[in-house]
């Protein structure tokens, strides 16, 4: 087997690259649970989730990336934190990619996600990504001067470039025993709006706003383009993306911690098999400790 088959699930995105934004839900169908019951089923999922980190610590040869990818106020920070919230520190870290630093920009697109991966026996959590490179920076080509590329490449077809070179690095990463898992939060223009308002209009919520934000929404449609192409280009069975109405929050954290149950279920992490040696080691020391004064 070259890697983990991913979980089947309503919003995984398929792989035949027929994957399309304007029909994509971004509220929940009227069967979802509701608000309450969301809360109690994480809860009751977190439990589980603890015990699979666990056993993926402990076995030591698989990592988990989480990818998180939304237009600003989707819910990723918020998501993260309440998915991860029983777990254990030491056992995952979270990075978020902004602004890339001048090193950064010594180096390849990749490179500054490269060196964040996970190790063996941790989860990774990316709060945006390498896809950045080929979503505001395609809606916005002049942050590619900064980049320094080499002058004889031709920019016309660097997003299908950038697109390979990403198919070619998580297929890397998964042959060699980390489960990648993409999530896009679909919110939709007018429930950002609301939330921009919202931080706006409550004093303890202000930090989180800042003008840019309203500015790129003058860019919706360039940015639902750019998805959906990268989408498209980039869900994989080695590597799936996966679509979540993120008008809901409490519903749109939920289906993220399940499929993240559905994954480790696939990945099957388990603790190791002591030799019998150890066994017997173990019974020594043992008789050892209970014959201390």
């Amino acid at each position: 087997m070259e890697f983990i088959e991913p979980p089947d699930h309503p919003y995984r995105i398929s792989f035949d690259g027929d994957f399309s934004v304007s029909r994509a839900p971004a509220v929940p169908k009227a069967t979802a649970p509701d608000d309450r019951e969301c809360k109690k089923q994480l809860e009751e999922v977190i439990d589980r989730l603890r015990e699979y980190q666990r056993r993926l610590y402990a076995e030591n040869r698989q990592a988990l990336l989480l990818v998180f990818q939304a237009m600003d106020a989707a819910g990723k920070d918020s998501t993260i934190r309440a998915v991860t919230s029983g777990l254990n520190p030491a056992g995952f870290q979270v990075f978020s990619f902004k602004q890339p630093s001048s090193e950064e920009l010594d180096h390849d697109f990749l490179w500054r996600t490269t060196r964040r991966l996970p190790e063996r026996g941790r989860i990774g959590i990316f709060n945006r990504s390498y896809y950045e490179e080929t979503l505001i920076v395609r809606v916005h080509p002049e942050y590619l001067d900064p980049q320094r590329l080499p002058a004889w490449q031709d920019r016309d077809g660097i997003w299908e470039r950038r697109f390979e070179s990403i198919r070619e690095h998580e297929r890397h990463l998964a042959r060699n025993g980390t489960v990648i898992v993409k999530f896009w939060l679909n919110v939709s223009r007018d429930e950002q709006k609301r939330r921009f308002l919202d931080r706006i209009e409550k004093k303890k919520k202000r930090w989180k706003f800042s003008h840019s934000d309203v500015e790129e929404r003058q860019y919706w449609p360039s940015y639902m383009e750019a998805y959906e192409d990268l989408i498209n280009a980039t869900s994989r069975p080695w590597a799936p993306w996966y679509g979540i109405p993120a008008d809901r929050k409490p519903f749109m954290r939920l289906t993220v911690a399940k499929i993240l149950e559905s994954t480790f279920d696939r990945m099957d992490p388990r603790f190791p098999k002591l030799d019998p040696k150890h066994d017997q080691k173990l019974s020594a020391a043992k008789k050892q400790l209970e014959g201390e004064g």
